[in-house]
């Protein structure tokens, strides 16, 4: 492996780290696990936290009343507990407002979700905005449940506070923003989201020590509310957003996938198209729609800003799905590591893509004596190599930009932006004045 290989398998092994770190807080829309979740990023990068209390309008929204649970149970008259959110905080049903009593066995049923598809994991399910409580569990153990009398408490409080979200902003060389997002409200869900959440930190970490062109805004934020809740904060700010990634479920091993944004056409779905295609061949490119994870919320009529959304495998389509199986083994540090490398090839693009003049227009210009064509046998990239020298030649007319030489070739972005600089240092080429 060459060491560029193992700086990136090293990053795939920190972001699952991570990702571990952040599995067992119990999160939500709102409350303490947010501001948990946000502390422990906040150790690796300095972020900003913002509250908006409870009430506040955000657009067509209310900022709802915050919820915390202390622990959530149900004890049959045995004393045998037979569902414990010490065990999993799937076990109770996010939201869930407080109660103590005891019931039949006919009472409780209608409070538990099961999956009868998948008799052995426990679903992942949320009552945000009206007032309920329940519980899940496997529906193997749902099934096997007894008569009697069962105990049941949700210690669990709905009061006025606050939405809790995050920001890092990285300033750059121009005051256009690249915006990169992830959502921080699901609980133990090791790829929806601990992974998204932990590849943006360990990229925040990265780019904070790099001179930018770019400036970089992080948003870590719970799902939907709070996104629009930033939304509504920024709107003045929004404008300068060139162009930005929604990340989540990026540490499975399917996919990858790229959701346009709703202008179907920007610089980011230029980018993340070129990207998926050289860098993962079996990859998906799939158009915008209106369902899905807060690229919709960025890309409502209203803002129109040029957001797409990367997974590996789509929301929705992966038996793990909002179940107990999305578990520290269904991620890898090998599938983070690919998932982190196409991120990285993607803001690699952003920041290097422009226009150059080709200095020596007339015919080709003799790149031998200059020691740039290799025309010694053995090297295996000689032939690419020389041949993005060629295009990056033919097409720097001043009217097409580095990524537009790459589609053209068919190149990687990369073996185009390296032929440039050697070109460049030779005395070739030279950037669009």
């Amino acid at each position: 492996m060459t060491a560029q290989g193992t700086i990136v398998e090293d990053e795939g092994s920190a972001i699952f780290a991570l990702a571990a770190e952040l599995y067992p807080i119990c999160r939500s829309i709102t409350g303490d696990g947010v501001r948990e979740t946000l502390a422990v990023l906040g150790r690796h990068v300095p972020i900003e936290t913002t509250e908006v209390p409870t009430g506040d309008a955000v657009f067509d929204w209310t900022i709802p009343r915050e919820w915390n649970i202390r622990e959530a149970y149900i004890e049959h008259e045995s004393g045998r507990r037979i569902v414990d959110m010490r065990n999993s905080n799937l076990h109770v049903m996010s939201y869930s407002a407080p109660v103590r009593t005891t019931m039949s066995l006919s009472e409780l049923k209608p409070h538990i979700h099961t999956l009868p598809a998948q008799p052995d994991l426990i679903p992942y399910r949320t009552s945000y905005y009206a007032e309920n409580w329940g519980f899940c569990m496997a529906h193997r153990d749902f099934e096997a449940l007894s008569e009697g009398s069962y105990r049941v408490v949700i210690d669990s409080t709905l009061a006025n506070g606050s939405l809790t979200y995050g920001e890092f902003f990285l300033r750059g060389e121009r005051e256009d923003e690249i915006l990169l997002s992830g959502h921080v409200c699901h609980p133990s869900l090791a790829n929806d989201n601990c992974s998204g959440l932990a590849l943006l930190t360990r990229l925040a970490q990265e780019l904070s020590r790099r001179k930018t062109r770019y400036s970089y805004r992080f948003v870590f934020a719970p799902g939907t509310i709070g996104a629009i809740a930033w939304l509504a904060r920024n709107e003045t700010r929004v404008a300068r957003i060139t162009a930005g990634l929604v990340l989540s479920c990026v540490g499975d091993g399917g996919g990858p996938t790229y959701k346009r944004s709703r202008r179907g056409d920007a610089f980011v779905d230029d980018v993340m198209t070129h990207v998926v295609r050289h860098m993962a061949p079996s990859g998906s490119i799939i158009d915008f729609s209106p369902y899905g994870y807060d690229e919709r919320q960025y890309c409502s009529p209203g803002f129109n800003l040029p957001v797409g959304l990367f997974q590996r495998s789509l929301f929705g389509t992966f038996p793990e799905y909002h179940t107990s199986a999305d578990n520290l083994d269904f991620i890898k540090p090998e599938h983070l590591a690919e998932s982190y490398r196409m991120i990285r090839a993607a803001i690699d693009v952003f920041e290097h893509n422009a226009a150059f003049v080709n200095l020596a227009p007339k015919c080709e210009p003799q790149l031998g004596r200059r020691g740039l064509y290799a025309g010694v046998g053995g090297d295996k990239d000689a032939p690419a190599n020389n041949m993005a020298m060629l295009w990056v030649l033919n097409l720097s007319d001043g009217t097409h930009t580095l990524l537009d030489i790459a589609k053209r070739a068919d190149m990687p972005f990369e073996r185009i932006r390296l032929a440039a600089e050697r070109l460049a240092a030779n005395g070739l080429l030279a950037p669009k004045a």
